[in-house]
């Protein structure tokens, strides 16, 4: 028997955050490199940003509540300790 381990909600949404902030340095690095363009290269960073944002967090929250191949304590052990 094991125990389900889940990440919490705020965990998820820490893991969001600081997954957007390295992509979009990425996409705005990028993006600047093929236009040339600092007001361009931020305004596509900012709005992916945002989407890519929702769109992980809303990634994770599915991920966790699909039981396929998850793996946690056995026996008695808690999950809190």
């Amino acid at each position: 028997m094991s125990i389900r381990i889940r990440d919490s909600h705020f965990r998820s949404i820490v893991k969001a955050v600081s997954w957007r902030v390295t992509g979009s340095i990425d996409t705005f690095v990028l993006s600047f490199i093929f236009t040339g363009s600092v007001k361009v290269a931020g305004s596509i960073a900012g709005a992916e940003a945002i989407t890519k944002m929702i769109l992980y967090y809303l990634h994770e929250r599915a991920w966790s509540v699909i039981l396929w191949d998850q793996r946690g304590p056995t026996g008695g052990e808690s999950s809190s300790t």
